[in-house]
Formats: C-alpha cells, sequence, structure tokens
C-alpha cells in the first residue's frame, strides 16, 4: 500500500521554506550597535567594514524620503530604500558597481542571515540589519526616510541576503 507520509513531509518543508521572515531586535553585548540620539555606534570588535556601514548610514539619518532617491553614490537630497541600503554598503565597500533595487538586492551577496549585516529584501521593499539594528526608511514610528531603530518588523516575502564574509 502507498503511504502519503513521505508527501506530506514534502509539503510541510515547502511551507515552512515559504514561511516569512521577520527582523527581531536582540540586543548582544560586544556584537550589537548601540543606538544614542538616532545614531548608531558601532561595537568595539566590528569589522572596518561594519563601522564604515555605520558611518554612512549615520551621515544620511534623518533624510527625507524621496521616492528614486540616492541611487547616486554621493550624498542626495532624500533616499527610497534601496538608495539608502546601497549608499550604506557602497560605503562599506560591500556594494560594486553602484545602486540597486529593492529587487535586485533579492539575489545580491549571499544567502541567508550574516554575522555583521543581513539585507532583507521583498519584491517591493528592501531594508538592513546592522550589527543588530535595523536600518530602514519605514516603520519606524517616525516620518519615512532613513532611520536606525530597534523597532520589530515584519518581512513577509522578503529573501534574506548577506555581503560575503559579513
Amino acid at each position: 500500500m502507498f503511504s502519503l507520509r513521505p508527501l506530506y513531509l514534502l509539503c510541510f518543508l515547502f511551507l515552512a521554506s515559504c514561511a516569512s521572515s521577520r527582523y527581531e531586535y536582540s540586543y548582544v553585548r560586544g556584537k550589537t550597535a548601540v543606538l544614542r540620539d538616532g545614531q548608531a555606534i558601532a561595537p568595539e570588535k566590528a569589522p572596518e567594514a561594519v563601522r564604515l556601514a555605520i558611518a554612512a548610514a549615520n551621515r544620511i539619518v534623518g533624510s527625507p524620503y524621496c521616492y528614486g532617491g540616492g541611487h547616486g553614490g554621493e550624498p542626495a537630497k532624500g533616499y527610497d530604500c534601496s538608495g539608502a541600503a546601497s549608499y550604506v554598503l557602497a560605503a562599506a565597500g560591500a556594494l560594486k558597481g553602484g545602486a540597486t533595487t529593492s529587487y535586485g538586492f533579492r539575489s545580491f551577496g549571499n544567502s541567508g542571515k550574516g554575522k555583521w549585516i543581513t539585507i532583507y529584501a521583498s519584491k517591493g521593499h528592501v531594508f538592513l540589519s546592522v550589527a543588530g539594528l535595523r536600518f530602514d526608511t519605514g516603520y519606524t514610528g517616525q516620518r519615512e526616510g532613513p532611520r536606525w531603530t530597534t523597532r520589530n518588523r515584519p518581512a513577509a516575502g522578503a529573501v534574506l541576503r548577506h555581503p560575503p564574509g559579513l
């Protein structure tokens, strides 16, 4: 007699792999950046690329949200989600060849969570976790635009990617 158990197991594994991802803030001493007055402070032992990413993000914190903004590589008058993420990753030396879109980040770097930097990329939005803090243009409890936050965020449909080595 034919058993349906293998089929059920395959369906379960498929559905589990489709489960929505989520950013969850968790402080880990020596590994998580500290948030002070809207600016992130890198952990002492963070790699140089992470320090550069945090410094770049700090430079644009408080900029207004601007659809299509920030894709030129230089500081802009405003940033959208992918422009802000591109600016930060380029400053860290992790993004070569210019800015990309939220959809483009879905295949950027390596798959899965990174040790220091994780990219949450869906078809219409992207945000970063850098040294444990979320860098995002929305869902921060503040006006839109690039901001650091410890606020948890659902990330349905997002894939997690990270720069190699980070």
